[in-house]
Parts: structure tokens; C-alpha cells; sequence
């Protein structure tokens, strides 16, 4: 992952919500073409520095199952459900 974000001044929620205000623009009427390239082209880069944010986010977490012990947060294996681990602990 890079070091570089693509947006270092937003949080994640304003990230979301300016791609929210760009797929807006995209959909209206009164939008040229090389500007609709240029905006899915800026949206893309923001969409893949959400990704790598989040994942660097899902890695940090750590859960504390019934018994006590620290586990990495995740599907339980084969299920894709994330089942009762107990108390999230970052």
C-alpha cells in the first residue's frame, strides 16, 4: 500500500460523501465528457484509497471471544458470517 494518500485531509465520511457529490455530477444532465472521464478517473483513485484505509482499518481490530483470547476479526472459516465473538477490542 502506498504511504501517500490520495485525500490525506479527508476522513473516510467526507471521502464517502464526495464520491457521493461526484456520482451525482456524473449522472446529471448539463455534464461534458471530458469532464465525466476526469471526474470517474478522480473517483477511482479515492474508491481505491478508501479500500486500502478500510483494510488497514479491518486489520487493527481484534476481538475478544467467550473465552478470553484476543482474535483477529473475521468470517469464521468457510461461513462468510462473522458470527458472536464477543467485546471488539482495538
Amino acid at each position: 500500500m502506498s504511504d501517500v494518500r490520495e485525500n490525506p485531509e479527508l476522513t473516510i465520511e467526507e471521502s464517502f460523501q464526495k464520491l457521493d457529490r461526484m456520482a451525482e455530477m456524473l449522472e446529471s444532465d448539463g455534464i461534458g465528457l471530458e469532464e465525466s472521464f476526469r471526474l470517474y478517473e478522480e473517483g477511482m483513485r479515492l474508491l481505491k484509497d478508501l479500500h486500502e484505509r478500510i483494510e488497514d482499518y479491518e486489520k487493527k481490530m481484534l476481538v475478544l471471544n467467550p473465552d478470553g483470547n484476543v482474535e483477529e476479526f473475521g468470517p469464521l472459516e468457510g461461513s462468510g458470517d462473522f458470527g458472536d465473538f464477543g467485546d471488539i477490542v482495538i
